[in-house]
């Protein structure tokens, strides 16, 4: 792919901002565009297959700047339950890993890995409990195990290790999973921490563990490459959950996890187009660069029919382009739309409208 992707017609025009290269904590990126992470379970054993190489390739070499892995859960027991859910170890995972990173930078692409622990949400199918802050009872499901300092100290110790492996695959830059209600969302989250200890209570206690997980990647990787911290207000089980409730809470959690090494935010919400707080028409990404200053990656609902190519509306490509040139946030990621149309930047950018499908639900069961 070239350095470059020029819109071809009036319509890929608009596109045009977003096709500029650019460079995030130092990497240098084809387009401003990212592949957010997306579950695909198609590893069996946890290792990644020549079948995902393709896959993350063929979005790379159509205009996605920086491919954003699915999650690939720690090496840890609690880290996750499902076979064919890629892992982050050494041996059989970290040489598969090693031939996705391969496929992705033969296109020109760039590739993060995303560390992934799913807390309170896997599912006991071995035997095995999750692991969780606080063992929150929840309705139908079991009752979690409550993590213990000792326990905090290995699961430092897992990420730290995977940040490592995925190192030495030839990631580009590592992604911490902390939004949507996993593991470290839970340590943040007040309604699965009720803690007494340092990792409870206040929003500065919350933000503690998610911090050291961050502390410990940044220390395990080299100086250079980018630590990216996903992070959400919504939960994938309840939507309208918050881990900050004003600005100056989301500013402790923030410069905790910027304080400990962080250098990219992914700011998670489920329409990019939504302010956060009363008052402020910004989005998360938005108050997470001004907050920081760091480079933010918005994400939520971009794309997903073909009408968001047409201008005018604040939802539509228009009021996107317009928050990026304002300054609002820096990357855009592209989801679901991508799972039907690994070809979506380069038509969109052709003005090729008509190539493009719109999200169905049945594309999140294809390996295209």
């Amino acid at each position: 792919m070239t350095d470059r992707i020029a819109p071809a017609i009036a319509g890929g025009a608009l596109l045009a901002p977003l096709l500029e290269p650019v460079t995030m904590a130092g990497l240098r990126l084809s387009t401003r565009f990212v592949m957010a992470p997306m579950t695909r379970a198609q590893s069996p054993g946890g290792i990644p297959t020549a079948a995902v190489a393709a896959y993350y390739r063929r979005r790379a070499e159509h205009g996605v700047g920086l491919i954003i892995t699915e999650g690939v859960l720690v090496d840890h027991p609690s880290a996750g339950h499902e076979d064919a859910v890629p892992r982050m170890a050494a041996g059989a995972a970290e040489d598969g890993w090693r031939h996705v990173v391969d496929e992705v930078h033969a296109v020109g692409g760039r590739i993060a890995a995303q560390l992934w622990h799913l807390g309170s949400l896997r599912e006991p199918v071995d035997g095995l409990v999750a692991w969780s802050p606080s063992a929150v009872p929840e309705p139908g499901r079991p009752v979690a195990h409550p993590m213990s300092l000792t326990d905090a100290d290995t699961i430092l110790t897992a990420y730290a290790e995977a940040a490592r492996v995925a190192a030495r695959a030839g990631f580009d830059a590592i992604e911490i999973h902390a939004a949507h209600g996993y593991l470290l969302d839970e340590f943040l989250w007040p309604r699965t921490n009720r803690r007494t200890d340092r990792y409870g209570g206040s929003a500065a206690g919350r933000a503690r563990f998610p911090a050291e997980v961050v502390r410990a990647v940044r220390a395990a990787v080299p100086a250079d490459m980018p630590v990216i911290v996903r992070f959400s207000q919504f939960k994938e089980r309840d939507f309208n959950a918050r881990i900050a409730d004003s600005p100056a809470e989301l500013t402790t959690i923030l410069e905790a996890l910027t304080g400990a090494g962080a250098t990219v935010l992914h700011a998670s919400q489920r329409r990019f187009w939504q302010p956060v707080f009363p008052g402020s028409p910004l989005n998360l990404a938005g108050w997470a660069k001004r907050i920081t200053g760091l480079p933010a990656i918005t994400v939520g609902g971009v794309g997903l029919t073909r009408d968001f190519l047409e201008p005018g509306r604040e939802s539509s490509l228009t009021g996107l382009v317009q928050r990026l040139t304002d300054g609002e946030f820096d990357l855009v990621a592209l989801g679901r739309i991508l799972l039907g149309n690994p070809h979506w930047v380069t038509l969109a950018a052709g003005g090729r409208i008509d190539g493009i499908e719109d999200y169905r639900k049945e594309h999140e069961h294809t390996f295209a």
